[in-house]
């Protein structure tokens, strides 16, 4: 499989910046940096971990929509605004990819697309098939 293949989730932000939630070339699948957005297209209410499990379900569904799983992952990059949310989102990382263990970079950042964002996630994976 060489084709290059896209994911879409609908978030607004996507058509509007002209970018695909995900792409998969090959065996190799990229996910955007996802923010936490609802499918209505307003933010995911609460606090950093609930944006980030969003985040991290969105980045789910990409990737099992391009043919590969969680278990998949081997590279994420964790975005805060808030240096204090590290253990919160951490937690929720671990409970999505933990049992893959990707390389992972979080970084601090001065801001995202909306002010009212804590977090933003991006992921690569691997696929076998």
């Amino acid at each position: 499989m060489n084709e290059r293949r896209q994911a879409t989730s609908g978030s607004p932000f996507e058509s509007t910046f002209g970018f695909a939630r995900a792409v998969r070339q090959g065996n190799r699948i990229i996910v955007a940096g996802t923010g936490p957005v609802e499918p209505d297209g307003s933010t995911t209410p609460g606090g950093a971990a609930e944006q980030a499990a969003r985040c991290c379900a969105i980045i789910v569904a990409a990737i099992e929509e391009l043919g590969g799983s969680a278990a998949d992952v081997v590279r994420t990059r964790m975005l805060l605004t808030d240096p204090a949310d590290q253990d919160a989102v951490g937690a929720v990382h671990a409970r999505f990819f933990g049992a893959a263990r990707p390389a992972a970079t979080m970084a601090g950042v001065a801001w995202l697309c909306r002010p009212e964002w804590k977090v933003e996630i991006e992921a690569e994976a691997m696929v076998q098939s």
